[in-house]
């Protein structure tokens, strides 16, 4: 194979370019370069795959979404990390202030991530809804705008609204399982202070999307070249570690229910 497969990530750390170097030189070993481009934004990286410019997207479950919106059927979910599936979202409050239930969120303050943020905020709304409540009318909302356009690919705007949580500013705040697992586990939150009144249903997060295009041959030997990855190659396990996985599982795209009604009910591409 000569001719390198584009493939676009965005930058939402300094650390996605050596994620994305060790990435590229375990496929260009096995006979498949890859030229990767970077981008300061989804809804950029959305325009150039839908435009034809990459062959293959990292995309955040918001911007997968967008593909599919924008693409025309002419894309597919391929791959995936094993944490990427059935996450969940906790809604955090302080011990002792009589929360049990989302019921009780009314007349108070939600502290969430950004705009943009499937688990920190779309998803976390949509659930609200679902229970009957609406933000402006039931309870407020305060946003914590971190990295728009990163799509809460970060701990920015989470972290954001557990401090405010913190500072008695929102009554409860919202965070991925994931965060919550590790910075209960890291003191960054004390367990003993706060806990988790309340979680979503499961939904899933990123995956690699593909050009319908791309030759079947050229597919397939993509794949199978990612999934031969191993946690136990200790320079596999590097760019896993920052990567936040153990292994690359088959795509699937029954996961995004939560998110799709979310952005129908809160309008997110409205005038888009």
């Amino acid at each position: 194979m000569s001719k390198p497969l584009t493939l676009g990530a965005v930058l939402y750390d300094p650390k996605v370019s050596i994620i994305w170097e060790i990435i590229c030189g375990f496929f260009e070993q096995n006979g498949i370069p890859m030229d990767p481009v970077f981008f300061t934004n989804y809804e950029k990286q959305v325009d150039a795959l839908a435009g034809g410019l990459l062959d293959i997207a990292w995309n955040s479950p918001l911007a997968w979404l967008d593909t599919v919106r924008r693409g025309g059927g002419r894309f597919s979910a391929v791959a995936m990390r094993d944490t990427d599936c059935d996450r969940r979202t906790h809604f955090v409050a302080k011990r002792g202030h009589g929360l049990e239930k989302l019921d009780q969120l009314r007349g108070k303050t939600l502290g969430v991530g950004a705009q943009d943020s499937p688990q920190a905020t779309l998803i976390p709304i949509e659930v609200l809804h679902r229970a009957g409540l609406e933000a402006g009318r039931d309870y407020e909302v305060t946003r914590f705008d971190v990295l728009v356009g990163k799509h809460g690919d970060h701990i920015g705007g989470e972290l954001d609204a557990f401090r405010a949580l913190e500072r008695g500013q929102v009554a409860v705040s919202t965070m991925l399982d994931l965060n919550w697992k590790t910075w209960t586990g890291d003191g960054t939150i004390n367990a003993a202070e706060y806990e988790t009144v309340a979680t979503t249903g499961t939904f899933d997060h990123c995956v690699f999307a593909v050009k319908t295009e791309l030759p079947e041959k050229v597919r397939q030997r993509w794949i199978e070249v990612l999934f031969s990855m191993s946690y136990d190659n200790p320079k596999h396990r590097e760019m896993m570690d920052m990567e936040g996985l153990k292994a690359w599982v088959p795509g699937r795209t029954t996961g995004f229910e939560l998110l799709t009604s979310a952005i129908e009910h809160q309008r997110f591409w409205a005038g888009a």
